[in-house]
């Protein structure tokens, strides 16, 4: 794997707008992240491929032996070869030509010595120097990573014809097997936290591991929320002398798709902790990898030849001057830009109702909803096709979805074998339990409403880029898209070239200057979550005491942000929302927590561990 030259990636979005993404970009030295939940999908998207790719097709059926990791496998060895072969046509163009060649190097951030290079070669001579430089400059071009991401929750298992479970077979063990046995020489992304069987799986693929060169084929990345989760993965991995090569930060609630949201700890004091402690990522857990590959028998490379695992930041980044406080104040080795790519064709396949939708959105458009059938809060935005066709269903009086793919299929409140609460199956059983539950009309109301609120995701998710590729028709097929709150502030579609000038500060920007600084918007949606969670408080001491937990981060947060404040602000970045945001936000936290009530109430015990609030 060879250091791809951009500063940021493109994270995974949803199950289908990242998933071409590679083919898009992937040839102008850009990394993005594919998601392995629906390898169905996939599975369409090879057959496309192939036949745009004029490219032999032998189909996977869904009934086929090994299917799963069979199609994921297949459909990343095609994206793999697709990027290899569009990124030799860019080598093999001309310099001095309008062409992808003088895009790719155009692109690159300023600080690039490729970029410096190829800016030293437009001021030269014809000569033979100068096509020295330029065949050196061709050998240096290298596409972005094709990475992948499996969500670990997203475990379901797989049953033979008597019910019982298939060893190994399970959805996030599959994806990892097809990624493992696929060509790519690139990184995947673990998110949304830790499945011990899942890594302990992850060992029966030697190209996890440094070979006799000390290179590993396949790289281990986390997606996280805090140091210490970090530390408590990386030391579990270690165990079986496996490495983590990145750990990339996610704001809990700053973000796209499911919202992970920490106990009130904002992303400026989760920076500085890593920052502060980075060096421990390397250091804490070479011991155990060192006496795992002595066990094994296989060599290890010195110290001085190790490089130390790469820490980066992702959520809610909205101007060059935010990036660049990221990386120059928190040491920051990379950045993730997700949200504003679903407005730029180039990069990602939305239908064009629903990039119409999201250019549209302002920021009351886009909120956190409940529909998600795993039951942790997800990002959304008003009025897309996929709520439409839900409600409409509850209206016709058919609720629910027949589950066609049942990748979140995870609960056996009434069954052995597991169901999805989005699923007509599961709906019916659960209202006829709300009906006989002898509560109130308004407990009634309340739980009704929250079990017809569940959406299909794992197929509506897909369907945007199926109607985009014009593969399905958008009556049958209601799309699904899960910005972050940061789509706010982008109203336009763009160019893949004005969305990376826009990243390194180059032109004029795409956002207001008056829109504020991500740490300001942060700061404003941990205490909306605040008022979420006061809702839902129960009342009870251990409940309490998580709630006044929260508070005190939130307020070490905003001090944190108020520090920052005060020092000379990057070009663009506005650094001067953030006081006006702290005040207005701490007398509101205050007050929500005045009218709660909870203030008055007699602490209780006080022993009682703190309830975990992220989801």
């Amino acid at each position: 794997m060879v250091a791809t030259p951009h500063s940021f990636h493109i994270p995974v979005m949803g199950t289908g707008h990242s998933a071409d993404t590679p083919i898009r970009v992937a040839h102008f030295g850009i990394s993005s992240v594919i998601s392995l939940v629906d390898d169905l999908l996939l599975e369409r998207l090879r057959k496309y491929y192939c036949g745009k790719f004029n490219r032999p097709y032998d189909p996977i059926p869904r009934s086929a032996m090994d299917g799963r990791s069979r199609r994921i496998r297949e459909y990343l060895n095609l994206v793999l070869d697709i990027v290899e072969e569009k990124m030799d046509r860019v080598r093999m163009e001309p310099f001095f030509q309008d062409n992808d060649k003088r895009k790719y190097f155009e692109m690159l951030p300023e600080g690039s010595v490729l970029k410096k290079d190829y800016l030293r070669l437009l001021d030269m001579q014809p000569g033979v120097d100068r096509d020295r430089l330029a065949e050196k400059l061709t050998l240096g071009m290298q596409p972005g990573e094709i990475q992948v991401n499996i969500m670990v929750k997203l475990d379901r298992p797989r049953f033979d014809s008597q019910g019982g479970a298939l060893e190994d077979c399970s959805d996030a063990k599959t994806a990892l097997k097809g990624f493992a046995e696929s060509r790519l020489s690139s990184g995947l992304v673990f998110s949304a936290g830790i499945n011990k069987g899942l890594f302990r799986y992850m060992t029966r693929f030697r190209d996890f591991y440094r070979d006799e060169t000390g290179r590993a084929n396949k790289k281990i990345i986390l997606k996280v929320s805090d140091f210490r989760s970090s530390l408590i993965q990386g030391r579990f991995l270690a165990q079986s002398g496996l490495e983590v090569s990145e750990y990339r930060i996610e704001s809990g609630l700053n973000c796209g798709g499911h919202a992970f949201a920490s106990n009130g700890v904002l992303l400026p004091v989760i920076l500085q902790e890593f920052m502060e402690n980075r060096e421990r990522l390397s250091t804490d857990f070479q011991r155990l990898i060192r006496k795992h590959y002595q066990g094994m028998g296989w060599a290890y490379p010195s110290p001085e030849a190790i490089s130390p695992p790469l820490v980066t930041v992702q959520g809610g980044i909205g101007n060059h001057g935010e990036d660049f406080r990221l990386r120059e104040t928190f040491g920051m080795d990379a950045t993730g830009w997700g949200t504003p790519f679903l407005l730029v064709p180039e990069a990602t396949c939305v239908d064009t109702p629903t990039r119409d939708l999201m250019r549209n959105a302002g920021k009351n458009d886009l909120y956190l909803s409940d529909i998600s059938p795993l039951g942790v809060p997800f990002n959304l935005v008003r009025n897309t096709a996929s709520v439409k066709w839900t409600q409409g269903n509850v209206a016709s009086g058919k609720p629910g979805s027949g589950c066609p793919k049942g990748f979140l299929a995870l609960n056996t409140e009434f069954s052995e074998q597991p169901i999805c609460m989005a699923s007509t199956k599961f709906q019916k059983k659960k209202l006829a339990q709300i009906g006989t539950c002898g509560e109130g009309d308004f407990q009634q109301s309340e739980d009704t409403e929250k079990v017809l609120g569940k959406t299909c995701l794992c197929d509506h998710l897909g369907n945007g880029i199926l109607i985009g590729l014009g593969m399905a028709d958008a009556k049958k097929s209601p799309p699904l898209v899960c910005p972050g709150p940061n789509l706010a502030w982008f109203d336009e579609t763009y160019s893949l070239r004005q969305m990376v000038d826009h990243i390194y500060g180059r032109g004029t920007s795409l956002v207001s200057d008056q829109r504020p600084h991500m740490f300001a918007n942060e700061i404003v949606m941990y205490v909306d979550y605040f008022e979420r969670l006061i809702r839902q408080c129960d009342g009870s001491p251990k409940a309490v005491k998580a709630l006044v937990e929260y508070m005190g981060n939130l307020e070490k947060g905003m001090d944190a942000c108020l520090e920052i404040s005060g020092r000379p602000a990057y070009p663009g970045e506005n650094l001067a929302s953030i006081a006006p945001c702290v005040k207005i936000q701490r007398a509101r936290l205050n007050m929500l927590w005045r009218k709660s009530g909870f203030d008055r109430q007699p602490s209780g015990q006080g022993t009682e561990e703190p309830m975990v609030l992220a989801c």
